[in-house]
């Protein structure tokens, strides 16, 4: 009879146990907001302090360079994710909960930063129709802009940038040429390469 119960016992821990154990994890962050990013087989997930998985794994979790590495991050509550679309990438935010919050829309985002991020927003002006192919007339801009945690557009920092919207041209997400100086301050590089220090209100 003891026998049997001690079997019985030995089959339940594997089932019943009291740790999860992660195993073949490729990289591994150090936490930020409670949730460390780890990484296998080329697709990350969020773990919390107690070893368990809070986000799965999934392949648009974008990474962000840090001191300690490059991996996908959380600042504010928000981390960036990537969307491929007609072969170009957009990029939005999740929520900790692994939520998408602001849709994959921006051509290219920074993470957040007391409660604001750089996004590019991308606009696409109508110039008219071309009655003999019938095709619409289109072409595409995008703005540096500064987005609230909803994925509002609080300000505009620059003027219109003309894009082609093809896989030639946009190989790589264009670059974000501003940056925070501090919760209300932004430092936007001209045309010139000199700097404009622009209020957020």
């Amino acid at each position: 009879m003891k026998k049997t119960i001690l079997l019985f016992a030995l089959l339940l821990i594997p089932i019943f146990g009291f740790t999860q154990t992660l195993e073949n994890i490729d990289y591994i962050s150090t936490f930020k907001e409670d949730l460390a990013a780890i990484k296998k087989d080329n697709q990350w997930a969020f773990i919390n302090k107690e070893g368990s998985i809070v986000i799965d794994f999934r392949e648009d979790l974008t990474e962000t360079k840090t001191e300690a590495g490059s991996s996908p991050v959380f600042n504010n509550k928000r981390c960036l994710i990537q969307q491929q679309k007609d072969g170009i990438n957009y990029y939005g935010f999740i929520d900790t909960s692994g939520k998408t919050v602001i849709e994959p829309q921006f051509l290219n985002a920074t993470t957040f930063s007391n409660n604001y991020a750089i996004a590019l927003e991308l606009v696409k002006v109508d110039l008219g129709k071309n009655n003999l192919l019938n095709k619409d007339i289109v072409k595409y801009n995008y703005f540096q802009v500064v987005i609230d945690s909803s994925g509002k557009v609080i300000t505009y920092l620059t003027e219109a940038t003309p894009v082609e919207l093809s896989t030639t041209n946009l190989k790589k997400a264009p670059v974000i040429s501003s940056k925070f100086l501090s919760e209300k301050l932004v430092a936007v590089m001209t045309k010139n390469k000199q700097w404009i220090i622009k209020k957020i209100d």
